[in-house]
């Protein structure tokens, strides 16, 4: 088996030759071996294809010139796999007949290459054949009736199968995938000249960043524009081309764009996950198409009742509403080390505060990290929409949410109906968010609920110049050392947390009203310090926990 990785691979000739080609989609744990073995400035996507490269079965590699990160894998592949077939072909930038010329010969040097390894023999007749057949298909083919409700483009850098899957699995349908390896290969057989009209076909594919043609990428989803009804962008880590072109198409083409940058791991699951739902639930609503209305049953005193709930990461909270949108009951407990067993445990507690049974329940909608391990739950959306949806209700002059939790922080746009109309997301760092408080208030021997009202008596100006949680507390450590006040060093690290929260904001845009809500919403000496940063009042709700689990409970009564 040959593996690859971008879509000017000749893949095709090595089809007619019989040989299996396999496009290579890492999702790794770790980078264990590649940080031996590489740079540690090369990219999380060329190290994953390293890990999996040697953890696979395959005969050989074919890389292509496309970056500096794929030439370095190669050097390390040649150094570490001296068995395997690898082969760099170098791609020409420019598309013309003399690149064409150019691109062919190379392609003829690797099959030579090639023949010389595996003893197989290359017949342009074969690749003709194959080629005739697959056009011959092509035109055969009938386009799926597709009854998707929401329709979506892909674009960017190589985009992880873990992506499209979640696409199908929620009824999207993908109008078409332009991220490196996407396109359908779709070539015609000129017998005449096959292997300069393959070479050429090759070359003319919708161009990538680093192709001069590029410029006018976008002209290719012209065609989709009555259909299309958002774009999701998909980036790896440091890939700097492809962020350029996501910031322009974000202000020029007028269209919903959802920015997903991964590093190639298993981690980042969880938030890809809550991103690309929480986008195609924006687009669904956008549509008018999210909601399922259907019969549902009332309790005993004639009253209907919906929970929600929403499993975080440090808390699992949940409400109860009736028919008339009033809290019933609301309850907040610790998230323990099994979000399943906390939610039985919050489900106890929040019927019994309400004085109700479980069959008195008509549909129960769960939210959080946790939401999909919640066996109860009859439905499940994510917090970005339940968040906008409970903030709403508080207070629907709001606008703009800053949502600090456990393990994130997210910042979400509302029009006037309460819809998510943008959002945006921390990566996978605790940096600013409640675990991050938790750690500093055990560093200066606190209890978290002391924090914030201790930095309101500051004295001293102090600046925390790392919002790293490692590096944050080495920080502290040495400020405390110095002498330095517990109130003056934690409201240099609410500080901190203003300034990344507020740049978060931003991403979004400053709308007022503003509201905060999450766990941290309580910590006074945070949203002074956010305030004095946005120049404008934070609305908080007497329990910013419940608001996520609020607006799974809204859900549950439209449904």
């Amino acid at each position: 088996m040959i593996g690859y990785v971008c879509k000017y691979t000749p893949i095709e000739v090595f089809e007619a030759m019989g040989v299996e080609i396999d496009r290579i989609q890492p999702s790794v744990t770790n980078f264990n071996q590649a940080d031996t073995l590489m740079h540690p400035n090369i990219c999380s996507f060329a190290k994953s294809v390293l890990e999996d490269v040697l953890a696979g079965d395959y005969e050989g590699i074919v890389l292509t010139t496309c970056c500096d990160s794929i030439r370095r894998l190669y050097d390390v592949l040649k150094e570490n796999c001296p068995d395997k077939f690898l082969y760099l072909l170098d791609v020409p930038r420019k598309v013309n007949d003399f690149s064409t010329e150019m691109y062919k010969n190379n392609i003829l040097k690797m099959i030579h290459a090639y023949e010389a390894y595996s003893g197989r023999t290359f017949d342009e007749q074969k690749l003709g054949d194959l080629l005739t057949r697959r056009e011959e298909a092509d035109r055969l083919r009938t386009a799926p009736k597709n009854k998707a409700s929401v329709h979506v483009g892909l674009m960017g850098a190589r985009c992880s199968k873990g992506i499209i899957n979640l696409l199908e699995d929620n009824g999207v349908e993908i109008l078409f995938d332009l991220t490196c390896t996407g396109l359908k290969r779709e070539f015609q057989a000129d017998q005449d000249r096959l292997l300069n009209s393959y070479t050429w076909q090759l070359l003319n594919q919708v161009p990538c960043m680093r192709m001069v043609k590029a410029v006018n990428r976008e002209n290719y989803f012209e065609g989709f524009r009555d259909r299309l009804d958002g774009i999701i962008y998909h980036t790896v880590k440091f890939c700097d081309n492809y962020a350029y072109e996501y910031m322009d198409m974000k202000d020029r083409l007028g269209l919903p764009v959802l920015m997903v940058e991964t590093d190639a791991t298993k981690q980042c699951e969880g938030q890809i996950r809550t991103r690309v739902e929480a986008f195609i639930e924006s687009l669904k609503i956008a549509k008018g198409t999210a909601l399922n209305h259907g019969g549902l049953k009332k309790s005993e005193d004639g009253k209907m009742y919906v929970l929600g709930i929403d499993s975080g990461s440090t808390s699992t909270n949940a409400v109860i509403l009736n028919e008339r949108k009033e809290i019933v009951a609301f309850d907040v407990v610790r998230t323990g080390a099994k979000s399943g067993e906390s939610a039985d445990r919050i489900l106890k507690g929040v019927l019994d505060k309400a004085g109700l049974k479980r069959e008195d329940i008509s549909l129960i909608v769960s939210t959080g990290y946790g939401r999909v391990s919640i066996p109860f739950a009859d439905e499940n959306v994510t917090e970005i929409s339940c968040h906008g949806r409970g903030a709403h209700y508080f207070n629907p002059k709001v606008r703009t949410i800053l949502d600090i939790g456990g393990q994130d922080s997210k910042a979400i746009r509302l029009n006037e109906n309460g819809e998510v109309v943008d959002f945006v997301m921390n990566d996978k760092c605790a940096a600013g968010t409640g675990r991050f408080l938790e750690m500093m208030a055990r560093t200066l021997e606190m209890d978290i609920s002391e924090m914030g009202p201790e930095s309101l008596k500051w004295k001293e100006d102090i600046d925390i110049s790392s919002m790293c949680s490692v590096f944050a507390e080495s920080e502290v450590i040495s400020l405390i050392a110095l002498n330095k006040e517990k109130a003056d060093i934690a409201h240099g690290l609410h500080k901190a947390i203003a300034n990344k929260s507020y740049s978060l904001m931003k991403r979004v845009g400053l709308n007022e009203a503003y509201m905060m809500t999450g766990g941290v919403a309580k910590n006074p000496g945070v949203v002074k310090a956010i305030e004095e940063k946005l120049g404008s009042s934070l609305y908080i709700c007497s329990e910013p926990e419940i608001v996520g689990a609020l607006g799974a409970a809204l859900f549950a009564l439209d449904r």
